[in-house]
């Protein structure tokens, strides 16, 4: 279990930059603010103190003059001039509205800046895509410790764990800041009410705050000792429902193929069994938290009698008068009650820890990434000073360390037609990744060519939005007007879309994966690439279909190099030059050039 130390370094580390950021003096006199306004109910609630003392002595005296003047103008005591309730509450309303607020204010802006910033961070360098190949090889690595899971479910850890940790980091703080002023208030107070007691011939001053101590201190490690398992359980318990999510998200995007495979059995049954194990664990949860809140409420209650029934002997005497007993007994409770903040919060504190965690770890796979792409680890890409695409001395290693292709060298000239071939799984998609400089796992030295380059996958990205975004896609909209558009559309055979340009739907579910691979290819047409890559980007379509599009290609792009990843032989000989990648004697895979194409 993470220790104390480590617990606030890792909040130090994600709050501190939004207070040193360029937003740091608006940040700051809000905090300030919210800080100021806390601290003035703390000093109404010390007023309210000693007016509850004038007020009920003035009720046990039948004095109506102090009656009306505490209730509604102000009285001049023992203790100084006191306002009347009216003042007091109103204040204490206003106070209340504008700390909330102000405190939302603060919230929004702290969460904003925190969700750019590490969005921003995320996507740079491409950590988002070596975070997502490692938490593959990481997923079943740490059963012993689930908190040490990093890169899983960035969905989750920038949209509700940045939300979580601002609003729970902000009410934890200032609520520990209002208990620690409250505390040292009513010491005060509480220590010249208590009067000196005596045990077995021995006096001891300021008994009630030694009482109020040591019931405090009690109460917390009981508490600790049955609640501390519950920060492993709400971290597990977050993780399993991002996980039911996103199953429940690809079963949204494949409806087709599940539907085509008759797969709603396995598909339900997955989902079940997901959702069992959130259960089993929100059970494991509710009976801690039924323990837990027994201890609470006993306590609470407890703590709501304890001090009159302490104080009791000395108002029955006529020590003291029924104003310094209520005085006293709320100052009791009000140095229980901040010496119970622990006790208090200890639910929303075991959440805020596995918030904490999660968000630190995410922050910490973020920054390693970043520190490997720095330090130079994997293939380096360098903009070369020649025509040619080229390869040196390149190693391919899978995120587990199974390498995959070992110290090879490769040219590729402008103008020409390449077709990469070889077994299924053998590299082929890995080694265009290290072409598009995208791949972190392995060594080398990739010289890309001046010019411009495009890679299309197998399976195209289709954002969220109108049609037009997504054929303009990665470009803004905007590049390309309604007749370049139009005449991309018609070209590679979706003419019947060219109507619906500004018609914004999910794009990915209504086409199917050959047009989706026909809109990638009028992107292609659109971008005028100097270099094309293409992984079996025309593997949905039929032969013919395929033949046309390369031909449309060569067409339109007659200076453009065209780079292809194929299985079948009708795509193979298509192009000018074939490189087969097989492996090799110690296992790993080489490239062979063969002499022509297979027709």
């Amino acid at each position: 279990m993470r220790g104390l130390s480590a617990l606030v370094a890792d909040v130090w580390r994600l709050a501190r930059p939004y207070y040193v950021s360029d937003q740091r003096w608006s940040a700051r006199l809000l905090l300030g603010l919210i800080i100021a306004l806390d601290l003035s109910r703390v000093g109404m609630t010390v007023v309210l103190s000693f007016w509850n003392r004038a007020f009920y002595n003035a009720l046990q005296d039948k004095d109506w003059d102090s009656f009306i003047h505490l209730l509604l103008f102000y009285k001049r005591t023992e203790d100084g001039i006191l306002p009347g309730f009216i003042l007091v509450a109103a204040l204490y309303i206003i106070v209340a509205i504008y700390r909330t607020y102000l405190s939302q204010w603060l919230e929004i802006r702290w969460r904003r800046w925190m969700t750019e910033r590490l969005i921003d961070d995320w996507l740079a360098h491409r950590a988002y895509f070596r975070l997502s190949l490692l938490s593959h090889a990481e997923g079943a690595g740490h059963e012993d410790d689930p908190m040490r899971h990093s890169a899983d479910n960035p969905d989750q850890r920038i949209s509700e764990d940045v939300r979580d940790f601002v609003q729970n980091t902000l009410a934890i703080g200032l609520g520990l800041l209002s208990s620690i002023v409250s505390l040292f208030s009513f010491l005060a107070i509480l220590w010249g009410l208590s009067g000196v007691f005596t045990l077995f011939g021995v006096s001891i001053p300021g008994y009630l705050v030694w009482v109020a101590v040591i019931y405090a201190v009690a109460g917390t490690w009981l508490t600790h000792i049955v609640g501390r398992p519950l920060a492993m359980l709400d971290f597990l318990q977050q993780r399993m429902e991002a996980n039911f999510r996103f199953a429940l998200a690809r079963l949204r995007e494949n409806v087709e193929g599940i539907a085509l495979h008759r797969g709603e059995a396995a598909e339900g049954a997955a989902l079940k069994q997901r959702f069992a194990a959130l259960a089993d664990n929100w059970w494991d949860i509710m009976w801690r938290t039924k323990k837990v809140i027994a201890l609470t409420a006993g306590y609470n209650q407890v703590g709501s009698v304890f001090p009159i029934v302490v104080v009791a002997p000395r108002f029955f005497s006529g020590e003291i008068t029924l104003g310094a007993l209520t005085q006293t007994a709320g100052a009791f409770g009000r140095v229980e009650d901040s010496l119970s903040f622990f006790i208090n919060t200890y639910r929303s504190l075991a959440s805020w820890r596995a918030t904490v965690g999660r968000l630190a770890g995410f922050r910490r796979s973020i920054d390693a990434a970043h520190a490997a792409a720095n330090a130079g680890e994997g293939v380096a890409v360098a903009e070369g000073t020649n025509s040619d695409w080229q390869m040196h001395d390149v190693s391919l290693d899978l995120p587990d360390g199974r390498q995959l292709l070992a110290d090879q060298d490769m040219s590729l000239a402008p103008g020409q037609s390449v077709v990469f071939t070889g077994r299924s799984g053998g590299g082929k998609s890995t080694l265009f990744r290290a072409l598009a400089g995208i791949w972190p796992f392995g060594n080398g030295t990739v010289e890309r060519p001046p010019g411009s380059h495009m890679f299309l996958p197998q399976r195209p990205y289709l954002p969220l939005g109108t049609l037009r975004g997504v054929v303009a896609y990665p470009a803004d909209p905007a590049a390309y007007d309604d007749a370049q558009l139009r005449a991309a559309l018609e070209a590679v055979g979706l003419g019947h879309l060219a109507a619906r340009l500004d018609e914004d739907a999910p794009w990915a579910q209504r086409l199917s994966g050959g047009e989706q691979q026909r809109i990638a290819v009028a992107r292609a047409l659109l971008a005028r690439p100097d270099w094309l890559f293409l992984d079996e980007a025309t593997a949905s379509l039929d032969p013919e279909a395929e033949a046309h599009l390369y031909a449309l290609l060569r067409r339109h792009l007659p200076d453009t190099t065209i780079v292809s990843i194929a299985h079948r032989a009708t795509v193979a000989a298509l192009h000018e030059r074939r490189l087969v990648l097989e492996p090799g004697p110690a296992g790993a895979g080489q490239l062979r050039e063969m002499a022509a194409p297979v027709p």
